[in-house]
């Protein structure tokens, strides 16, 4: 099967752990793509999220190392106090540079370092959110010709990061979480 996409990245902030759990335990279970994951955490809580994600996901969620290689049908949670970036050869690259929007990890770093490196392969997802984070990264996805999905704001939990990615750039669609299942699972139909 030849796929048009490469990677699916997701971002998301306050409200957004339901809704990954609900695109990852309806997610079509040989879905082919890897998933990159850039949720806002607490720095000082190391554990939990990752096994409360992989408890609901079709697919192994892993927390990855500095300098992993990506691979297809795995989904890439970004650690607690660390910048997930995706280096020019495709491996993932952690930092610990200061927070960008008083966050580590940041969205924008993650989206904007996959749409460096994924260009017109790349569905980018902005999920619920309370702050602007996340904005700037999707607008560097459309600007590279990826494809663009902002979680509907009437649908958010909190819809300060949707509402400002809106402002700084027309996304190829605007979703509720249900059709973001669907449109993620209609890919490898």
């Amino acid at each position: 099967m030849l796929l048009k996409y490469k990677a699916v990245v997701i971002g998301g902030s306050a409200g957004s752990f339901s809704v990954v759990s609900k695109i990852l335990s309806q997610i079509n279970h040989d879905f082919p793509l890897p998933i990159i994951l850039c949720l806002h955490r607490l720095k000082h809580v190391r554990s939990g999220l990752l096994e409360s994600i992989n408890l609901k996901s079709k697919l192994e969620v892993l927390e990855p190392h500095d300098k992993d290689k990506i691979i297809p049908g795995k989904v890439y949670l970004a650690p607690s106090n660390y910048h997930l970036f995706i280096e020019y050869d495709g491996s993932i690259s952690l930092s610990t540079e200061e927070p960008l929007n008083h966050s580590r990890p940041s969205i924008d770093h993650t989206l904007s370092s996959s749409a460096y490196f994924f260009r017109d392969k790349l569905i980018g997802i902005l999920l619920t959110g309370a702050n602007k984070d996340g904005a700037k990264g999707m607008k560097d996805i459309a600007d590279k010709r990826g494809f663009t999905i902002v979680q509907d704001p009437a649908t958010c939990d909190v819809d300060t990061m949707p509402k400002m990615a809106l402002r700084l750039m027309s996304p190829s669609k605007i979703m509720s979480p249900d059709e973001i299942v669907l449109y993620l699972n209609q890919l490898v139909n």
